[in-house]
């Protein structure tokens, strides 16, 4: 099961991996050592680097807050599919009702 990370922790292994990737050889080694001595994946640390990467401005692509947009508006459209769904089953059904030519 995946584990959640308070935005802190995110922020100082973030944080780690930036003030610390000349002490390695490579990026992906400073993220393995941090991961590491947080006790989380590098694969997880490695995303967030490249999430806030994107955040900043620095790489292409869609910003944390954009998607958390897109997920509410798709959420509220579902609602609301549903719900015209509802409202057009129960106008045929008051329709059937009332029409005196469906008897």
């Amino acid at each position: 099961m995946p584990v959640k990370y308070d935005p802190q922790t995110r922020g100082k292994a973030i944080r780690l991996v930036r003030d610390h990737v000349g002490d390695y050889e490579s990026e992906y080694a400073a993220i393995t050592a941090v991961s590491k001595r947080l006790g989380m994946a590098p694969e997880t640390l490695r995303k967030w680097l490249r999430q806030a990467e994107v955040d900043a401005g620095e790489k292409p692509g869609l910003t944390t807050e954009s998607s958390r947009e897109v997920r509410e508006l798709r959420r509220k459209v579902a609602e609301l599919e549903r719900t015209l769904e509802i409202l057009t089953a129960a106008s045929a059904f008051f329709t059937r009702e009332h029409d005196p030519l469906s008897r």
